[in-house]
């Protein structure tokens, strides 16, 4: 069995448990959750998603890693400071002060400007990296249908 297929049938797998989990929250319900009742529930779920981020934070890694000393050394930085511009270009276009923090500061939450210019600049790169592949998808469409 090659590693394309096993890693398909892994993926299908973390799906699957994925949806039962999702199904398993939702059940619950804000309520329950809200008041305490099912927050063993919800903390196992929420550990087992932490477990899970940092594997694949790990597999990703490992085959970037991999991959820098294997493949063209030169694109693949090219493609990450690429990456590390946009993050940039995202900050410096944040600002951290375009919502009143009072709201959120009387429940306690100490949400600080420099948090909400973080979220921002997330949010802001999340747009940016968005449009850039939808075009780059349209592009590849046209391109295919121009052949």
């Amino acid at each position: 069995m090659n590693s394309q297929k096993l890693l398909t049938i892994i993926l299908g797998i973390i799906g699957i448990i994925s949806m039962v989990f999702l199904f398993i929250i939702i059940n619950v319900g804000d309520e329950a959750i809200s008041a305490g009742e099912a927050s063993g529930s919800v903390d196992t779920f929420m550990y087992i998603s932490y477990i899970i981020l940092f594997a694949t934070l790990a597999i990703v890694l490992f085959f970037v890693v991999k991959g820098l000393f294997t493949g063209n050394i030169k694109k693949t930085l090219m493609s990450v400071g690429a990456f590390v511009a946009i993050i940039l270009i995202s900050y410096i276009l944040s600002s951290g002060t375009d919502l009143d923090l009072t709201a959120f500061n009387s429940k306690g939450l100490g949400i600080t400007e420099a948090i909400s210019k973080n979220v921002g600049a997330g949010l802001i790169a999340f747009y940016i990296l968005g449009f850039l592949a939808i075009a780059s998808m349209v592009y590849s469409g046209f391109n295919k249908i121009s052949k």
